[in-house]
Parts: C-alpha cells; structure tokens; sequence
C-alpha cells in the first residue's frame, strides 16, 4: 500500500542482513534508480527502525551543514566528541549525495561491504579520504534514556533532540513522543 500510495519504498535485491552488506547494497543502489543531471536530494540516511528522528530539528540542524562531502551522525565510541575519531553509530547516519554516489563507484566500498555496518561506513570513508565535513549530533542523538546507562550512548532527555534510539517496546516509543509532546493533539485510542 505504501508503494501503490507514495512511490517510497525501496526493495533491494538482497536479503535481509545486519552485516552482510545490506548497507552497501543501499547506498550504491540509489544513484541508480535516479536519472538526470542534477542529484535528486542533498542526503542520503541510513537509520535502523528503532530510531525516532524529529525532523523538523533534523532539517534545522542540516540547513547550515555543507552538501558535499558530508558525514552527519553521533561519533562512536560514545564517550568521544571527535568525529574523525572512529565512525558514526548505525542508530542514523547521514551521507551528503556525492558520498552515495562515490560509493556506487568506489572499490573500497565494494570490497569491504560485508562487516559491522556502520565501522564498514567508516572505514569507506577513512580509506577513500572522503567525509572531511563531518558532524557529530551528540547529544542530541542517543540511546533511550535507562535507569542505569551503560555507556555514554545514553542519557536524560533534552529539549533539542534530533533523534532517540533504541525504542524497542511500545512504552518506550510512548514515552519518547510523550516527552517531544508529538501525540498531544491526539484523541486518544479506545482500546
């Protein structure tokens, strides 16, 4: 119904995987399916279904952001600031448009597609020399907040969320749009 309605869903032809190079058959496949001279968007995002973006603040944040040679995300390892670092985490990450379409082309990323998605995103990147703009979102990107916060990943809720992970279960998605007052306007379900 999705497609039949709004022509936005991508099948790609491979199977399902985490690390298997789903993420490579994803970028490199994009330039592809888009014909003409001009790219047809500035970005390209990688997100994985648990993850909740905003974004109006997304946008906001990506208005004063280059459009080439861009890698947007929350820097791994998480108790780093430096996004030259290591790698953006898989939770969301955000490639400028010349980046996909470098790696439809690049034999670095076609030969090191199977991996840790977002270390491989990484590593295509450091060994390609591409992604000199690149912006971390900490903390504005995270993990949900948990009693006990295993890591620098996660932590409270703040006003300028760009993104909470980890929504694994209904109460936790609950209390995440609670938080961000999205379902406010709502009448409230009967069941």
């Amino acid at each position: 119904m999705e497609i039949m309605r709004y022509d936005d869903i991508i099948i790609l032809n491979c199977t399902e995987n985490m690390n298997e190079g789903k993420t490579y058959a994803y970028f490199s496949s994009l330039p592809k399916l888009f014909d003409g001279d001009r790219p047809p968007y500035d970005f390209a995002v990688k997100a994985d279904d648990d993850i909740y973006f905003r974004l109006p603040r997304l946008i906001e944040s990506l208005k004063k952001m280059p459009r080439e040679d861009l890698y947007y995300g929350f820097a791994i390892p998480c108790d780093s600031m430096d996004p030259f670092h290591e790698y953006m985490s898989g939770m969301g990450y955000l490639l400028s448009w010349d980046l996909v379409e470098w790696i439809s082309t690049s034999e670095v990323a076609k030969n090191n597609a199977a991996g840790p998605e977002d270390m491989m995103t990484g590593k295509w990147l450091r060994e390609g020399k591409k992604g000199k703009n690149r912006y971390n979102t900490k903390y504005a990107m995270y993990d949900y907040p948990i009693p006990e916060p295993i890591d620098a990943c996660s932590h409270e809720f703040v006003p300028d969320i760009i993104a909470v992970h980890r929504l694994k279960d209904n109460l936790k998605w609950a209390r995440t749009l609670k938080y961000l007052n999205v379902t406010d306007s709502l009448k409230p379900s009967s069941i």
